[in-house]
């Protein structure tokens, strides 16, 4: 049975899940939240439910004896993923509560994000059968080819996953996925801007993790420099008075003003995922001061000095705000919160807040 990674602190415990509880059904998730009361006529999206997938397959190959609560969300949610890709390996992203798709399969980050979780699911899941269920939706989903950068980056990840489960049959497709995730995302334009795009836009981690863990599974170093290079340039760009100050949803430039809002808790995930990610591979204490650092977004370590998650039930609030939070919490922020604190244990780092 798997158990905890090397460095995990038991001095910090597990969130309470009562908000993802409270947002999850039979079928999924639920997308939205007002307040803290599921907004049930918006249904379910794939983007969620993989995210909800990766957060809980971890927390189950940390136990010593994953609970009946945790197996359960686990089919569940495992479930939901593989009714949503199709046999030409497109993808479903919205279910109503009736169970039916109210949209067309696609490649969109949908697609990429529920190739994300199969991967970890292969590398993790303690249950054979589990396993099995992960690879065969994976081989599936593995015969779409998208466009989109962001999808392929978030599939690169998983496929990593994979490739670190030594699973024979997922080795092809998980190598291609991985390679064409590099090619997509190409050299940089501008000496003076590395990164690989004109802006900074959204899940920013993704861009430096897909590189980082991609290069570890081929053993291709400068792969692997490349997304360390870009991470530490993410790292430079949203530290600001030693606290992170992260990029709008609509994205940042060089001369654009900062600080930007509403700041999304998925920024924060994503680049705790990129710093746990790095650590992971080279050990270098930089990167576990930015999971610290994002952990402390979470707790008030921000522009607008505003706790983003709420202790008591493990809900994360859906953006930060020049005045505060937006007081609804939906399965995203909930999730980003729960996916930076499972990391800043992994990695032992301290919970507290700076005093000023």
């Amino acid at each position: 049975m798997t158990t905890a990674p090397p460095g995990i602190s038991r001095s910090l415990p597990a969130l309470p899940l009562d908000h993802l509880l409270h947002l999850s059904d039979a079928l999924g998730i639920f997308e939205h939240a007002l307040d803290a009361e599921p907004r049930a006529e918006h249904g379910y999206c794939l983007d969620d439910v993989a995210r909800a997938l990766s957060f809980v397959i971890r927390e189950a190959s940390w136990a010593a004896e994953p609970t009946p609560q945790l197996t359960g969300l686990i089919d569940t949610y495992l479930r939901f993923i593989e009714r949503a890709v199709t046999e030409g390996g497109a993808a479903h992203n919205r279910l109503g509560t009736q169970g039916h798709w109210t949209d067309t399969a696609g490649g969109g980050d949908w697609w990429g994000r529920g190739v994300g979780a199969l991967g970890a699911t292969a590398r993790l899941a303690t249950d054979p059968k589990i396993v099995a269920r992960a690879t065969r939706a994976l081989l599936r989903a593995a015969d779409w080819e998208t466009a989109d950068l962001r999808a392929q980056l978030f599939a690169a990840v998983g496929a990593s996953d994979a490739l670190a489960a030594d699973i024979a049959s997922l080795a092809s497709v998980s190598t291609q996925l991985i390679t064409r995730a590099n090619a997509m995302v190409g050299p940089a334009v501008d000496p003076a801007w590395p990164w690989p795009e004109p802006r900074l836009r959204y899940a920013n981690g993704v861009v430096p993790e897909a590189l980082i863990a991609g290069g570890q599974a081929l053993d291709d170093a400068p792969m692997m420099d490349r997304g360390l290079t870009l991470l530490q340039f993410l790292l430079d760009t949203y530290t600001e008075s030693g606290r992170l100050s992260l990029t709008g949803p609509e994205g940042w430039a060089p001369g654009e003003p900062r600080p930007q809002f509403d700041q999304q808790p998925i920024e924060a995930a994503t680049f705790a995922e990129a710093c746990a990610r790095a650590w992971e591979v080279t050990g270098d204490d930089v990167w576990r001061q930015g999971v610290a650092s994002a952990w402390r977004w979470f707790l008030g370590d921000n522009d607008s000095a505003t706790p983003m998650i709420d202790l008591e039930t493990g809900a994360g609030f859906d953006g930060l705000t020049p005045t505060g939070h937006n007081t609804n919490r939906g399965a995203e922020s909930t999730l980003a919160a729960l996916t930076t604190h499972q990391l800043a244990r992994q990695l032992g780092v301290a919970s507290e807040v700076p005093s000023p």
